[in-house]
């Protein structure tokens, strides 16, 4: 049981959400299970998440990553604040993903706030598992 501990904690965390009023979960829920075929421990939050209740999961889930999914178009407003709220909370460590639909000239501006990377329409699992099995460090603390 120990050793089954140990490893379900080497395996890399990462909590996935849909952040603010956009109810299509299709994708995340895709991409949570490609996660979790390829090892990573997936906590998926739901939808119709507030930045702080993701932030919080954040902590409770002692989590290594965060994906945030949104189509809404209201990312250049909710990932600034998750980033905040992690750097606020002492989580500047944990690495943040989005994922969903963003136009090309806004995703500089997010990698720029320290987004790690962003994922659009038609990223295939493989480069989503490749990137995360690759980088284990935050970009915005």
């Amino acid at each position: 049981m120990a050793e089954h501990l140990a490893q379900n904690r080497a395996a890399k965390r990462i909590v996935l959400a849909k952040v603010g009023l956009d109810g299509h979960d299709r994708g995340v829920k895709v991409v949570a299970r490609a996660l979790r075929d390829a090892g990573f421990h997936v906590i998926y939050a739901g939808l119709w998440q507030t930045p702080e209740a993701v932030v919080r999961a954040v902590a409770d889930e002692d989590a290594d990553w965060v994906g945030l999914s949104i189509l809404s178009g209201a990312h250049m407003t909710l990932v600034p604040r998750v980033l905040r709220l992690l750097k606020e909370t002492g989580l500047a460590n944990v690495g943040v993903l989005v994922g969903g639909i963003i136009p090309e000239d806004e995703v500089p501006k997010l990698l720029e706030l320290g987004v790690a990377r962003v994922f659009g329409p038609g990223t295939s699992m493989p480069e989503i598992v490749e990137f995360l099995k690759q980088n284990s460090g935050a970009r915005h603390d």
